[in-house]
């Protein structure tokens, strides 16, 4: 039977359900839950790559390291997602392995630790606007500006360091990924979008201060390994249209250009369902055969085609 490699990316509430419950031992019982609805996937029949969010992991990581100033050097943000990653990462394989063993499934699972390469003339370097770490008083501000960061002020709640959200180009561990999941391992990669990092005319790599979009990430790699399914999952069981209104229409299954003709009719909020559909565009437009949106509780429900919203070409 020929392989059938799916891209699977958890948002984050995968790992922090609300702000009562954020501790190592929270994450790791969300983290467990979620990937025993990726390991009926897998026993489905699917070989599975779990993609993952980590901004608030990112933002607590930068936050150590600010109260450490002083007495330990500051973590570069290419570093923290480094570290997120490899954290993230031991929970997830931790929990499949966990949830291969209830099943009796002979599966083995991998977290790799991720680079995603983006052009340094990207025009988003240009303008960054994504925010990380804690909010700050305008003198900090001040002279973190002075040391060349970005800083901007945020509704009137404090000052923040905003950094830019490039495209992803390409996936540095791409090929190895694919060779690990040909092996019949499940493999957890590209977390957060993958570290940044750019490039020189030697091919010499090189972290970068930025944050890529997770869904972008997890659409590139489906694309680049060859997967035959991009499955986004999310915190609602389907997408709608006129969402959190008397005219709310949820959606079964649409087509590129009705998702396209629904993006440019307002519907999909800028943080939270519109970068998920251009990602399922993207990859379908580049050959991918299909892409769907669920929550993780009704994965297998949705891949019965009982639930979620399917995009097709």
């Amino acid at each position: 039977m020929a392989k059938r490699f799916a891209v699977v990316a958890v948002g984050g509430n995968a790992l922090i359900k609300d702000n009562a419950r954020q501790s190592s031992a929270d994450q790791y019982a969300a983290a467990s839950e979620t990937m025993g609805y990726v390991a009926e996937m897998i026993a489905a029949g699917w070989d599975v790559v779990v993609t993952h969010g980590n901004g608030p992991q990112v933002g607590f990581a930068l936050r150590r390291s600010e109260l450490a100033g002083g007495e330990l050097p500051p973590v570069p943000l290419d570093v923290c997602g480094a570290d997120t990653q490899g954290s993230i990462g031991y929970m997830f394989q931790q929990s499949l392995h966990n949830a291969f063993q209830q099943r009796g499934m002979h599966k083995d699972a991998v977290a790799l630790v991720t680079q995603c390469q983006v052009d340094r003339d990207d025009p988003a370097f240009a303008n960054p606007t994504k925010p990380i770490g804690s909010f700050m008083d305008e003198s900090t501000a001040l002279a973190r500006q002075a040391e060349g960061k970005h800083v901007v002020e945020d509704a009137g709640r404090g000052w923040r360091e905003v950094v830019a959200s490039p495209q992803p180009q390409r996936i540095v561990e791409a090929p190895a990924i694919k060779q690990l999941l040909e092996n019949g391992l499940t493999v957890v990669a590209v977390g957060g979008g993958g570290i940044p990092v750019v490039g020189d005319d030697q091919g010499q790599l090189q972290g970068i201060a930025a944050v890529i979009d997770k869904d972008f990430a997890s659409s590139l790699l489906a694309r680049e390994i060859g997967a035959e399914l991009l499955l986004i999952s999310t915190a609602v069981e389907k997408v709608a249209i006129h969402f959190n209104t008397p005219q709310q229409k949820d959606l079964d299954r649409i087509s590129v250009a009705e998702a396209e003709q629904y993006i440019e009719e307002g519907h999909f909020a800028k943080g939270s369902m519109l970068p998920k559909i251009q990602a399922a565009i993207q990859f379908l437009q580049d050959g991918g055969k299909q892409a769907l949106i669920t929550d993780p509780a009704n994965i297998r429900r949705a891949l019965a085609g009982e639930t979620g919203t399917w995009i097709v070409p």
